[in-house]
């Protein structure tokens, strides 16, 4: 190999070893996390908060979950945003059935933010309790004790608590590669806020108190993005307040999966557009994972080629990134319930790199969505 080549070897041995420490520093944390037991604690009580439009059947699947919970002290609170189905007929009389329901109706209102988030502000306004816990119309908590175990977070002192919701299991390689990026997404922000950087979280399991939303703005300073009413806020207040995370089992809300291929890059453009808006300093961090991931790939002929004498030590190097990952994704997949994943660890390793070109437009031009 020609001496003027020796510097892409050390590029790629620099890009490995990123991808190598990246995983071991934070994701091995979320592998040896223990879970805790939940401990009711009756001095919090809980306002559920659900903002849905045109969610009739999904509501009548969802709210005889909530109230089954065992949790002492709670109330589930349905934002109704102009639905033209059934809504509005389900809630009257479910609200005069059960008092631990109420509704809450936005109108026919000029929004002052748009999406979510002014039926949410309004749900927030609502709520009896100091501690909310927030879901969507098309999730399912995954045991009676989802209120409990997130509550649970708060045992830390916390003053938000970020939950997990994966995707339910349906046949079909769709399926398959939705809930392995929905995994790998849960895995980045749960470890990263369990190394004291949380930079997301997920508005279908997410729990925050009133007086840290109040003190916060709100969502004024992204009132006109569709999207965020999640991840934005929470990257607002990281840094300036408490978070925990909580990842067991009975904690998850299981989320309806789109089950079309053009639904669901719909959704995950929409998703990704609000990224571009996170401190500089997540950009950063969030952009180098991806950046070495791809570069781990396309370097890899190109440095074999060129350094034929010595592709044993790249081998070595490559082999390592490897180890390292088929280990600590396999820990995290169990935790997070995606056992059926595992054998695809390195198929997806390989796929996330088309994943990554097709979707990084959205990360960086701004698009208008529409909450639906």
């Amino acid at each position: 190999m020609k001496a003027d080549m020796w510097w892409l070897v050390y590029i790629y041995g620099g890009v490995l070893s990123y991808q190598i420490l990246h995983n071991i520093y934070f994701y091995l944390r979320l592998s040896l996390r223990k879970n805790h037991a939940a401990a009711i604690n009756p001095d919090l009580p809980v306002s559920v908060i659900v903002c849905a439009r045109n969610e009739e059947e999904n509501l009548k699947a969802l709210i005889p979950l909530l109230l089954e919970q065992d949790y002492p002290d709670f109330e589930v609170i349905i934002v109704d945003d102009n639905s033209e189905d059934g809504t509005v007929e389900y809630l009257y009389h479910l609200t005069a059935e059960d008092t631990r329901v109420r509704s809450v109706k936005v109108g026919n209102v000029n929004k002052p933010m748009a999406g979510k988030k002014f039926p949410l502000t309004l749900g927030i306004k609502a709520a009896k309790h100091p501690h909310l816990l927030l879901t969507d119309a098309d999730c399912r908590p995954a045991s009676r004790n989802w209120i409990a175990e997130m509550m649970n977070g708060y045992a830390q002192q916390a003053d938000y608590v970020l939950g997990y919701s994966p995707y339910a299991k349906h046949k079909g390689w769709l399926n398959r590669i939705i809930r392995y990026e929905t995994f790998f997404a849960g895995q980045n922000y749960l470890s990263y806020a369990l190394a004291g950087i949380p930079y997301m979280g997920v508005g279908r399991n997410l729990s925050y108190t009133s007086a840290l939303f109040f003190q916060h703005g709100g969502f004024a300073d992204h009132r006109t993005l569709p999207s965020g009413d999640d991840d934005l806020f929470i990257n607002k207040v990281a840094g300036k307040s408490k978070s925990a995370v909580v990842t067991s089992r009975d904690s998850f809300m299981i989320s309806a999966p789109k089950t079309t291929s053009e639904d669901w890059k719909e959704q995950k453009t929409r998703h990704l557009s609000t990224a571009r808006y996170y401190k500089a300093n997540h950009r950063i961090l969030l952009a180098l994972q991806p950046f070495t991931h791809i570069l781990v790939w396309l370097m890899l002929p190109l440095v074999i080629w060129l350094s034929p004498l010595v592709w044993w030590y790249i081998a070595a190097a490559f082999l390592l990134r490897w180890i390292v990952n088929r280990i600590v994704f396999t820990l995290n997949m169990r935790k997070l319930g995606e056992n059926d994943l595992v054998p695809y660890i390195e198929l997806f390793d390989i796929l996330q790199v088309f994943y990554y070109f097709r979707f990084m437009k959205a990360a960086v031009v701004k698009t208008k969505y529409r909450w639906n």
